[in-house]
């Protein structure tokens, strides 16, 4: 069985929408992007290349098209990421130029996916295919950047139908410009009148 390791830049508030860049995803009127700029130091800089560190990817169709229309020509900043298998869960997108694509129609084909054999499986961005696989029960690690503003409005990474959930931290470290990297582990399900842990 592989995991599914979700890792997302938030924000306080649990905004996770257009990080990147002020065009990244301006759905919703969001008007804020490019907000973990700021943020950026030595630190965060030498996590995130650990975090890049090839593995297959798993991502919702909105990201994908981002990610295809910048990594194919810009894989010297992320090395492997035109090697790795690209699984996209798409009811519209079918094909691509990017190298080892593989479209996913369902939730089972996603199952399916994580019950096969294989290296760990990256979700990047992909809030609404997040929040499938929160509501779903098949994360295994969240890899969270925490970062010390809120923003009131945008795409959220906890939103509709999260269940209840234990979590363990496996690592953590702020960094110099206030960020906080947590790596959390499923732990078990919360049951009916008990906090979990």
């Amino acid at each position: 069985m592989r995991k599914i390791i979700v890792l997302e830049f938030i924000t306080l508030d649990g905004v996770m929408q257009a990080p990147g860049g002020p065009d990244e995803d301006t759905s919703g009127g969001f008007e804020f992007g490019g907000w973990s700029a700021p943020y950026s130091d030595e630190v965060s800089g030498k996590i995130m290349q650990k975090q890049m560190e090839p593995a297959d990817l798993l991502l919702g169709r909105k990201t994908f098209e981002i990610f295809a229309g910048y990594w194919p020509e810009h894989a010297a900043y992320w090395p492997g990421i035109n090697d790795v298998t690209k699984y996209v869960l798409s009811t519209t997108v079918r094909k691509s130029d990017w190298t080892n694509c593989v479209f996913l129609e369902s939730l089972a084909d996603i199952e399916k996916l994580k019950n096969s054999e294989g290296s760990d499986i990256k979700v990047w961005g992909s809030s609404e295919l997040v929040q499938l696989l929160l509501k779903k029960d098949l994360v295994d690690e969240l890899w969270l950047k925490i970062y010390p503003l809120t923003l009131g409005k945008g795409k959220k990474i906890f939103d509709n139908g999260t269940i209840p959930a234990a979590l363990k931290v496996t690592e953590s470290t702020v960094t110099p410009s206030g960020v906080l990297v947590v790596n959390y582990k499923r732990a078990e399900k919360v049951k009916t009148g008990t906090i979990g842990a």
